[in-house]
């Protein structure tokens, strides 16, 4: 019996969420922001829906140059990122598909991978509807699209997620794997960046069945053993790693009450530094980095009160957990009018200590 893998993709998802909250952004082009301390327009985009997309607007691309591309655009849109509220949207939709899988494999708030092998008993055709059904359930109780791809592995799951967004679905079943590989660009498989691509276009090969010609001989001496091995079975749609399960810690967080009521900055930042050292200590047992610094209020009317801030570059560094923070409670506390009762702080955007992940670990 053939595995069956889903590998699920959420459209353009920060954009996407910000279309859920304020629906009359659907005919705009929207660019979601992630803002600099230099001010202005310093900074990137981070998603961009696809009317933005229709005039060059993409992920990465400098704000400024962002805002060029649709200075003729009177309604086009640009908005900060709320990351809280886009981990609200993903662990609802996520809640969803988990329940479709036999095994569910959390990758990041935008994507996961399913083992549906059981539930369809190997048949692609049953996984077909299966993906049809993931679909039809997160737009209607999350208003979100997604696209699907279906395929033995992870690997060529994820490559057809992509074929068709947005809200696409692309079955792959055993014996077609390698015509649907075939005449896709190189820089389809995943990993593959923009360098690397550059490298096989000086060596005329563009699609992945031109890069089938190079042994794995060949490639290990141009990539160096594992990448080049890689590349290898990837352009055959070779990959045998499993669906893991479980889902990995998207923040952590601690949270105090105070032992009075209060908004003054001093009061609070004593109890803010030690909430800091509590939770670095954490992050530094688990072996992870942070790119995500929150604070939180829980005010005397029980409200909630949040203001987060993304950094440049993942770090474990306490200096600049307690300095984001510092700047954040100071940002939170002007025009406070409530007092305060309960202060936390929290970490998200959690990646590896060890460093960024590179070709040999996307799969």
């Amino acid at each position: 019996m053939h595995r069956v893998i889903l590998h699920v993709d959420f459209d353009y998802f920060f954009a996407q969420c910000e279309e859920i909250k304020s629906p009359h952004l659907k005919t705009k082009p929207v660019a979601v922001c992630i803002f600099s301390d230099r001010g202005g327009d310093s900074g990137a985009i981070a998603t961009a829906n696809y009317e933005a997309r229709k005039y060059g607007v993409k992920s990465g691309m400098p704000i400024v140059f962002a805002k060029k591309r649709l200075e003729s655009i009177k309604d086009a849109v640009f908005l900060p990122a709320d990351f809280d509220y886009y981990s609200e949207i993903s662990v609802k939709a996520m809640e969803i598909i988990k329940s479709f899988a036999d095994v569910f494999e959390y990758v990041g708030k935008d994507e996961a991978y399913l083992d549906v092998t059981k539930r369809t008993n190997g048949d692609f055709a049953v996984a077909s509807h299966v993906a049809q059904q993931i679909k039809n359930a997160i737009r209607e109780k999350v208003r979100l699209s997604c696209s699907i791809g279906a395929s033995p592995n992870k690997l060529v799951s994820k490559i057809a997620s992509s074929y068709k967004k947005p809200d696409g679905l692309t079955v792959v079943t055993p014996e077609s794997v390698e015509k649907f590989l075939d005449p896709l660009k190189i820089r389809e498989i995943p990993g593959i960046g923009k360098k690397t691509e550059e490298r096989f276009g000086e060596e005329k090969f563009e699609t992945i069945s031109q890069l089938k010609k190079l042994d794995v001989f060949t490639l290990n001496k141009m990539f160096g053993r594992k990448i080049g091995t890689y590349i290898y079975n990837a352009a055959r749609g070779i990959d045998d790693e499993s669906v893991t399960e479980g889902q990995p810690t998207i923040q952590y967080s601690k949270i105090v009450t105070l032992t009075q009521d209060s908004k003054d900055y001093d009061f609070l930042f004593k109890s803010l530094i030690e909430l800091c050292k509590e939770l670095h200590s954490i992050i530094i047992e688990e072996n992870r980095m942070f790119k995500s610094v929150g604070i939180q209020f829980v005010q005397t009317d029980l409200s909630s009160k949040t203001k987060s801030k993304m950094l440049k570059n993942p770090t474990s560094s306490l200096d600049e957990l307690q300095k984001t923070a510092m700047q954040l409670l100071q940002e939170a506390l002007e025009n406070q009018t409530l007092l305060v009762r309960r202060l936390g702080v929290k970490v998200s955007e959690l990646s590896e200590i060890e460093g960024q992940s590179n070709i040999t670990s996307y799969f």
